[in-house]
């Protein structure tokens, strides 16, 4: 049994996976309510509440397990990206780990982690087109095998996520972005304010031209910041709604024309991004209409999780040299 620890931003997780894959305990940390009153997250609270909370994290772990630490396999960690401060904390504990009960140490890319996440739930075959969309990263992956990917696309600025923390800032809804942006559009009107979907051209929707699958944020961000600055009595949830469904589109028409083009009718999404009820709706509608399977990971799987590091880690090696650490800006390694 792997046990997994997550610690990349301001969730702290633990997590014991199987070497079948099965999850046998999980348990997450949010850290919400520390960040909300400076709409944003402080790296150096994110990093304290972490080795507040790292022992307690992992004891509540082995112990709804119903396991001894001595029947574990090995220690799985994110290294990166993230902050690195929270990172040190849970490369720290998966150290310390390792080290006292001889455990292999297996380092995990936190992004390679969201990118697989669906088949914590869903048998997925190769390949599958994968998109990750969180507060740091927008990408879509082609997921060729277990230990081989490709990038075929990523932000040239914010992340989706991120722009959605920036734009519920503007509207003063409140913090996390994603579910307050989420709530306002329920009572709002997506095609009462026009806004850009950067990166796509073309008028009719859904028959957009692009030129690659890369991703831009921070024009559909500044759009809505001068319609408020020019139209200060806008209604905010029309505004939501409208940003809301410009984002998404952006998502999900990248991602179905990446499957499209590489002739893969299956899909998978993750990321707290993709958590929003809009995007997964979008995405079902349009992936059925094209005879596309669509995976989608239970929410507590979108968001940040220690359960898909240890996924993950099962296809990973072990290291040797403990001198390795954590890295707030770790690359990915995609096939060649």
């Amino acid at each position: 049994m792997i046990l997994a620890i997550e610690t990349s931003c301001d969730d702290s997780s633990a997590a014991i996976v199987s070497q079948a894959g099965e999850v046998i305990s999980s348990t997450v940390s949010s850290q919400h309510e520390i960040h909300r009153e400076f709409q944003g997250i402080v790296p150096e609270l994110a990093s304290r509440r972490h080795c507040e909370l790292i022992n307690i994290i992992l004891k509540e772990t082995v112990r709804t397990a119903k396991i001894d630490w001595a029947e574990l396999t090995a220690v799985a960690v994110t290294r990166g990206p993230g902050l690195i401060g929270s990172l040190l904390v849970g490369m720290t504990a998966a150290k310390a780990i390792s080290l006292r009960f001889s455990l292999p140490l297996i380092p995990v890319n936190h992004i390679e982690a969201h990118a697989y996440s669906a088949e914590l739930e869903h048998p997925v075959n190769y390949p599958y087109i994968s998109l990750v969309a969180s507060g740091g990263h927008t990408m879509i992956f082609l997921i060729e095998s277990a230990d081989s990917y490709q990038v075929l696309g990523q932000t040239r600025d914010d992340a989706a996520g991120e722009a959605y923390d920036k734009v519920a800032r503007m509207l003063k809804l409140g913090y996390p972005g994603g579910p307050v942006i989420e709530q306002a559009a329920q009572q709002g009107n997506p095609r009462s304010i026009p806004l850009p979907r950067p990166t796509l051209t073309g008028e009719r929707r859904w028959n957009w031209r692009m030129d690659n699958y890369d991703f831009s944020f921070s024009g559909l961000k500044t759009a809505v910041y001068y319609h408020l600055k020019n139209n200060p009595r806008t209604n905010p949830a029309d505004l939501a709604a409208a940003f809301q469904q410009a984002a998404n589109d952006c998502l999900v028409y990248k991602t179905i024309t990446a499957a499209e083009k590489h002739n893969i009718p299956r899909i998978t999404i993750g990321g707290g991004v993709t958590a929003n009820r809009n995007l997964q709706e979008s995405f079902g509608r349009q992936c059925a209409q094209r005879s596309i399977e669509l995976y989608i990971p239970s929410n507590r799987y979108c968001t940040d999780n220690a359960a898909m590091i240890g996924h993950r880690a099962r296809n990973l090696p072990p290291v040797t040299d403990y001198r390795m650490n954590a890295e707030a800006n770790l690359k990915l390694t995609p096939s060649s």
